[in-house]
């Protein structure tokens, strides 16, 4: 019985997913929701399962978010930030503790994590598109991971287009690059390690 709600859950995040893609392709990076090869490509990149906190930015229907509570210790923190209402609402079907969610910009992660007395993140995921976002909204983003993450925090990126190598590699030096094939349309997922010679 479980094993079919699953399966219906997954068809009507699609659903949700697509008709949201068709009204707002600008904040949606993607026509379809993640595919089980990119989440485990993230999970890896992003070392979950040695992680105490994540956030999670553009969760979109939670394909990631449920492959990220799945790697996450019992004793770890998750903060999903999306500013699209039906897709927190997807994600907060979700029964994990260990889960809050933020209906919000993702410029809200300091103080969200504040408001729910949760650590600063040791890995930062994010699925929010940042070829369709205006510079200046990048770059501030970009500058809040980078002063959120702690030396040897890692900031996992995936994307259909490069652009935020090109944000990001002069912040936080050469990411480590994986392209998987196995999604639709396929996805690169950079990963980039803070380390103290950087901001």
């Amino acid at each position: 019985m479980r094993w079919n709600q699953n399966i219906l859950a997954r068809v009507q995040a699609r659903a949700v997913f697509f008709r949201e893609f068709l009204r707002r392709p600008n904040q949606i990076g993607s026509v379809v929701p993640s595919s089980r090869f990119l989440e485990r490509r993230v999970i890896r990149a992003g070392n979950i399962a040695a992680s105490r906190s994540v956030v999670e930015l553009g969760p979109g229907t939670g394909g990631i978010t449920r492959a990220i509570l799945d790697a996450l210790p019992p004793d770890a923190s998750l903060l999903s930030l999306d500013i699209n209402p039906l897709f927190c609402a997807c994600i907060r079907q979700i029964q994990d503790p260990r889960l809050t969610v933020h209906c919000g910009s993702a410029l809200e992660m300091e103080t969200s994590l504040a408001r729910h007395r949760l650590a600063p993140p040791d890995t930062v995921i994010s699925g929010i598109p940042f070829s369709t976002i205006d510079p200046e909204t990048s770059a501030q983003l970009l500058d809040l991971i980078i002063r959120m993450l702690p030396t040897g925090g890692r900031f996992v990126a995936y994307q259909i287009r490069d652009r935020v190598d090109g944000l990001t590699s002069p912040l936080l030096g050469e990411a480590e690059v994986g392209l998987e094939l196995l999604s639709f349309p396929p996805q690169r997922v950079y990963l980039w390690k803070k380390n103290n010679s950087r901001p």
